[in-house]
């Protein structure tokens, strides 16, 4: 057996080439499931190659050229990426090879099934059928390529920068919310209680000091000095606050939490930019991060805690009237629109709240709500695999890629499966409503479902699970019938309402035999002849 540091570096190995050489990197860096990599020239990359490994799930382009890899297995293959990247920048720069598309780089995505690759022009490409794998992994790039450049707006690439301040945190976030969760099981089972005071401390002191590292990424990602950043941050959480009185009533330590954290950081880089442009480089190093912190701790306390504070209350007020009063309705709403928001962009915006609600009441009660999105998506897959019995090659995708969808990783089905086809996408949408709504609709009964931290969906949120008796037989049962109603949903109203006849007679063919070439749309579907369009609803 490969020992798992050798196996890790051999992926990275593998990546480095495909991906232009340690010279055609700038920024590297991984979320929950995806290698990020900034390009230096994108026509350097491999993309069929890239997608043939083994150890990639799909590649996802957006404002940086994302590998998917998988939760635990990214974390682990990053450094010793980077590590190859380092050493390569000193030794060598990277060839360009042949491109296989003379008119230049765009953008490719989606799952590569086993029979061939995607045109890395993001396009269908002459050779493979529509009705392959490799067909569907080509028109999801081309529907990715199109959002990439609807996408593109002042503000949703402001979400993406905000994105990018809270999800290095998701780890620390998942690794407290986990021992905060063990640490209430054994306080509702009366098991070790000498034991439980000290798991306390560990999963809260994270969440106690969560502003600073807000600031600290928020003044990094903005273009200013991290730690001036923590450091005005800092003054949120600070004990001392007490004693002031900002709008007729006294500060309180955490007032504002991580908005007030972000407002304070922000403020503090333009701050320290302005002072660099007009202090005299003799005195900079000592005028500039002092009036940095003095000016930006100044506006904080008289001014960003309070307003923060009032806005992180409303926030958590409103999640709790949502589903105190809108039940299933709302849950309904929230699961069957999530997957367009993702395609959209503008999930992102959701996390400052999940990590708002998180700080306030100890978990966000949407996230369990919003995972019901992935259960709807799984079951449409499997109903595609059901109705497409002759395609093996669409099948042997959904075989490769089910797992990972099991664990909330949906890249794979989504642009490689579902959107393609266009129906399928839709009916995976009202899977995942149905699913939504029945977590919803024990909310508004009085069993609430949330979750201590950000990231995992599918069944890897089931050791994150909290709710108002923490974690329980009922909160996690609670979860589990959401994602069974939206497994049995999606692929029912995909069964049933799916496919049209032009699009079975498209796909439901074996790629062995040749695939009928598409012909005039019959039933509406995108994928049922001409280019493929995202649907309606996204």
């Amino acid at each position: 057996m490969t020992p798992p540091d050798a196996k890790n570096r051999a992926i990275a190995a593998a990546l480095l080439p495909l991906v232009g050489g340690a010279g055609n990197i700038t920024s590297v860096a991984h979320c929950m499931t995806r290698l990020r990599l900034g390009l230096r020239d994108r026509a350097l990359v491999q993309d069929e190659e890239l997608k043939a490994l083994p150890a990639v799930l799909g590649v996802v382009e957006d404002e940086t050229y994302q590998v998917v890899l998988g939760p635990g297995t990214v974390a682990r293959v990053t450094p010793e990426f980077e590590a190859l990247v380092e050493a390569g920048r000193s030794e060598t720069e990277p060839t360009a090879p042949t491109p296989a598309d003379p008119t230049g780089p765009t953008s490719s995505t989606g799952l590569t099934g086993p029979t061939g690759s995607t045109s890395p022009t993001g396009s269908t490409p002459a050779s493979p059928a529509p009705a392959t794998a490799d067909g569907l992994a080509a028109q999801g790039a081309a529907l990715r390529a199109a959002r990439t450049s609807r996408n593109s707006t002042p503000f949703k690439i402001f979400l993406r920068r905000i994105a990018n301040i809270f999800v290095p945190l998701i780890p620390a976030l998942i690794g407290c919310g986990i021992i905060a969760g063990l640490n209430g099981l054994l306080v509702n089972l009366h098991w070790l209680p000498a034991l439980t005071p000290a798991l306390a401390a560990i999963a809260s002191g994270f969440m106690a000091l969560i502003a600073v590292f807000v600031g600290f990424n928020t003044a990094k990602e903005f273009g200013g000095t991290p730690v001036l950043g923590g450091a005005v941050a800092a003054i949120i959480v600070y004990a001392g606050v007490a004693r002031i009185e900002a709008f007729g009533q006294r500060l309180s330590p955490g007032q504002g939490g991580v908005l007030g954290a972000l407002g304070a950081a922000v403020l503090a880089v333009y701050v320290e930019k302005w002072c660099r442009r007009r202090v005299p480089e003799a005195l900079d190093v000592l005028v500039t991060p002092t009036l940095t912190v003095l000016v930006s701790g100044l506006v904080t306390l008289y001014g960003l805690m309070f307003v923060a504070g009032e806005v992180s209350a409303a926030i958590g007020d409103f999640a709790d009237w949502l589903l105190v009063h809108g039940g299933a309705g709302a849950g309904f709403v929230l699961g069957g629109l999530f997957l367009p928001l993702v395609m959209l962009g503008l999930h992102q915006a959701l996390i400052p709240i999940h990590t708002t609600l998180i700080e306030q009441q100890g978990f966000t009660v949407l996230l369990p709500i919003l995972a019901m999105a992935g259960a709807g998506q799984v079951g449409a897959a499997v109903a595609v695999y059901v109705r497409l019995r002759r395609n093996t090659s669409i099948r042997r995708t959904i075989r490769s890629a089910l797992p990972a969808g099991l664990l909330g990783v949906g890249e794979p089905l989504i642009y490689g499966v579902s959107l393609p086809l266009g129906r399928p996408f839709v009916t995976a949408c009202v899977g995942g409503a149905f699913g939504g709504g029945f977590v919803g609709l024990f909310s508004m009964l009085g069993d609430k479902v949330g979750s201590t931290a950000i990231g995992p969906s599918g069944w890897a949120l089931f050791p994150l699970l909290a709710g108002d008796r923490g974690l329980d037989g009922t909160t996690v049962a609670i979860y589990a019938g959401g994602l069974l109603t939206g497994y049995v949903m999606g692929f029912l109203a995909t069964y049933f309402f799916g496919f049209g006849r032009r699009l079975l007679l498209d796909f439901d063919v074996d790629p062995a035999e040749g695939a009928t070439p598409p012909a005039t749309p019959a039933d509406g579907g995108p994928a049922d002849g001409g280019p493929a369009k995202e649907p309606a609803t996204v």
